[in-house]
């Protein structure tokens, strides 16, 4: 036997086979697109805008974990006062959160606490323990009315 006479006749098998390894293999490019990449530069999209966003007096913290407010803004660094005399220049890469000295912000965090002690303290009032008796005991208003 020919083995090319062999390999014609299995061919289309192979073609069906090769089909669905390369479907597999966009189906795996594209969930990785969709799941890693494009929300990675989403991230880094915000990143580079914030970054550039900063100004002097903003609040921020540096990937340290280092909390101060930004004194000077340079092209490749900033100036971040620590404490009264302690100040520390960063590349703009280790700021990892800027905090805005916008004052709505503290103000509607401030709302928000207030909703949350108003709902709580309605639960409270609505909610209310009720006296469990065995059949023997009396209540207090029954003790009221015997004196």
């Amino acid at each position: 036997m020919n083995p090319f006479v062999l390999m014609a006749g299995g061919g289309s098998q192979e073609a069906g086979s090769m089909y669905t390894t390369l479907v597999t293999f966009v189906l795996i490019i594209l969930i990785f697109y969709f799941l890693i990449i494009r929300p990675q530069k989403k991230r880094d999209k915000e990143a580079k805008k914030m970054l550039e966003a900063m100004k002097k007096g903003d609040k921020v913290v540096s990937i340290g974990g280092i909390h101060g407010t930004i004194v000077q803004v340079k092209d490749q660094t900033v100036v971040v006062k620590v404490d009264d005399s302690a100040r520390i220049e960063f590349t703009k890469s280790a700021i990892a959160s800027v905090v805005s000295k916008d004052k709505s912000a503290p103000q509607k965090v401030k709302k928000e606490e207030e909703k949350a002690a108003e709902v709580a303290e309605e639960k409270k009032e609505e909610v209310k323990p009720e006296l469990v008796l065995d059949k023997g005991e009396e209540t207090v208003e029954e003790k009221k009315e015997e004196n």
